[in-house]
């Protein structure tokens, strides 16, 4: 008797890999997906010029804001960079189809994280901005490492691996990336929102600066997040391939706002330090991107090449 294909259960026909797969999951599963990389830049040059936009109008028109007025503007500007991307993604999806209502559901869900177990295990149960940002250099990189980068981007694989995982919508190795940069984004996104209502409205510019630079940070450790969870989906993995994957996200995200903590503290000017940040930011997003397009065709490549052996 044929074992079934990986996806949907049906007959298996092709075998890729460890697994098996019918006609139509076979011929998903060995796309190359330009498409995603092509958003994610475009995605990224935007988000560049909506920041000099907001930046320039607050320089050049100086416009006038009551408290309410300015809150209400930081929600919204808060918003935006997960607008952009959710903007893209649907501009992709009219050439590569995969269903609109399971990504927006796992933005909602990084977002709902975020507010209901990241942030307060983080503020409240460990008090992290208490005492991290001020501890010695060891302490705070282990501190980052072991309990904020851990904590975010373990609720970030959570919120792929039991939901849309074990969906059949999960029918490529590039769609981890997808779900798991969703979800990224939402949790990147409510952070936004709360750091905009800490701050009773923060300076459109500099406030701009930080939420996008938030949202291509998160975005770019979900995505090796979601790397990993591709590639356990349609691989036979060790063990070990999940932690090491959770590690490495982890990693990322520690010295990544160690490093930009650093330079705000430098001697450039808070102007300065809040651009070279974003600047930071954008490198590691286009770096990830890049790493993570060669990465999966490079696996792809050699799976076929097994196949033809």
């Amino acid at each position: 008797m044929s074992q079934p294909c990986r996806i949907c259960q049906k007959p298996g026909t092709h075998q890729l890999g460890a697994y098996l797969f019918c006609d139509m999951h076979y011929e998903r599963a060995c796309r190359q997906r330009s498409g995603v990389w092509q958003a994610d830049v475009a995605s990224i040059g935007l988000l560049l010029l909506f920041v000099l936009l907001v930046f320039g109008m607050e320089r050049w028109l100086q416009p006038q804001f009551s408290t309410t007025s300015l809150l209400v503007t930081g929600v919204l500007i808060a918003i935006i960079p997960a607008a952009v991307w959710l903007f893209f993604f649907y501009r992709r999806d009219r050439l590569e189809p995969e269903p609109k209502h399971m990504v927006f559901r796992l933005f909602l869900l990084g977002a709902l994280l975020a507010s209901a177990v990241g942030m307060p295990v983080l503020d409240n149960l460990f008090a992290v901005p208490d005492w991290l940002y001020s501890s010695p250099v060891w302490a705070h990189l282990l501190g980052s490492f072991l309990l904020v980068g851990f904590v975010q981007e373990f609720l970030v694989y959570t919120a792929v691996r039991f939901t849309v995982y074990s969906s059949q919508e999960f029918d490529e190795a590039t769609d981890g990336i997808v779900y798991a940069t969703a979800a990224g984004i939402g949790y990147a996104t409510l952070q936004n929102i709360v750091f905009v209502m800490a701050s009773g409205g923060v300076a459109l510019g500099t406030g701009s600066v930080y939420i996008v630079l938030n949202t291509l940070a998160h975005a770019s450790f979900a995505g090796v997040i979601g790397y990993f969870l591709g590639r356990q989906k349609f691989e036979e993995r060790p063990l070990w391939w999940m932690p090491v994957g959770l590690t490495a996200a982890a990693a990322l995200n520690a010295s990544f706002f160690y490093f930009r903590g650093t330079l705000t503290q430098a001697s450039f000017g808070a102007a300065a330090n809040q651009w070279l940040g974003l600047l930071l930011a954008t490198i590691l997003a286009g770096v990830v991107t890049w790493f993570l397009s060669r990465f999966i065709q490079r696996n792809l490549a050699s799976l076929l090449a097994q196949e033809e052996v």
